[in-house]
Formats: C-alpha cells, structure tokens, sequence
C-alpha cells in the first residue's frame, strides 16, 4: 500500500500534475502499473481518511488548544516508530515544521499503513503528505521538503 502512495504522491501531487479522474479510471491505471486492487483500495482509502482530516469538524486535531503538548506514545505506536522516527517527528516540531495538530496527523496515518516498522526515510514521506493535505502549511511543506532534498548534499568529511 505504501508503493502506491509513494506513486501517486510523486507522480501526481509532487511532479505537480493534475489529478483529474475518477476513482475507477485511477484504479484501472494503477492496476496497469502492476498494483494489486486491494492494495489500491486500501491507499485510496488511505488517502480518502487524509483528505478528511481537513474538515475542522471532522478532524479532532486541528485547533487544538494544547500548544506545548509533550507527546507520549502508545505501546503500538512506539512498536511501529523507533525512537529514531520518534526523535525526528520531535526534531520537526522543535523547528516548527510540526504543530502538535500535524504531529498527531501523521501518526494517524502512520499507525493506518500496513507497516510493521517504519522506517526514517518512509516517515519523511508520510509527513509531506500530511503537509501537503493540510492548509496553511505551504511554509512547512516547503521546509519539510527542504529537509528531505537537501540532505546528502553538501561536503562530506
């Protein structure tokens, strides 16, 4: 499921191309590029629960009034974050790329992948995706993207 959102996320929504079908055309596309359908179901469905996380309403996570939350996690959730994962969803919220709102976004959808660990790099992703789904976090998009292009750059000793 999450090959399919990685595809989705850089062929669409990255490269900036616009998404202009239906649910049925896209899954017939992904099943073209070699997905199976109920892998496609669960990433569509996936993104589906993402989406609705921007309704005010529907999402109890946005506007919350706890502005300097210290985060503890569940037994599950530190089963499927390592204490690197967890250590950079705090680095990001130190820098202010994460809100506690986001934060909690993010291990929403991560604790929905079928991933027994995930991994830092696969993190990193999750995270844009939530981002981008956000509104009014195009300057913590940009820095989140930023973080993950720029790194590797540079020299090394």
């Amino acid at each position: 499921m999450f090959d399919i959102l990685m595809y989705l996320f850089e062929t669409y929504i990255h490269s900036e191309v616009e998404l202009m079908m239906d649910q049925e055309e896209l899954t017939e596309e992904l099943s073209r590029a070699g997905f199976r359908k109920a892998e496609i179901y669960k990433a569509l469905d996936w993104l589906e629960q993402l989406s609705s996380l921007q309704d005010n309403e529907q999402n109890p996570y946005l506007n919350s009034s706890n502005l300097s939350s210290m985060r503890i996690y569940t037994a599950a959730e530190g089963a499927k974050l390592d204490v690197a994962c967890r250590g950079f969803i705090l680095f990001l919220e130190q820098m202010q790329v994460l809100t506690a709102d986001t934060r909690e976004m993010v291990i929403d959808r991560v604790m929905e992948l079928d991933i027994v660990n995930m991994e830092l790099e696969d993190l990193k992703w999750v995270i844009l995706m939530v981002l981008f789904n956000v509104p009014g976090s195009e300057s913590a998009y940009a820095q989140m993207e930023d973080l993950i292009f720029d790194m590797g750059e540079g020299l090394i000793h």
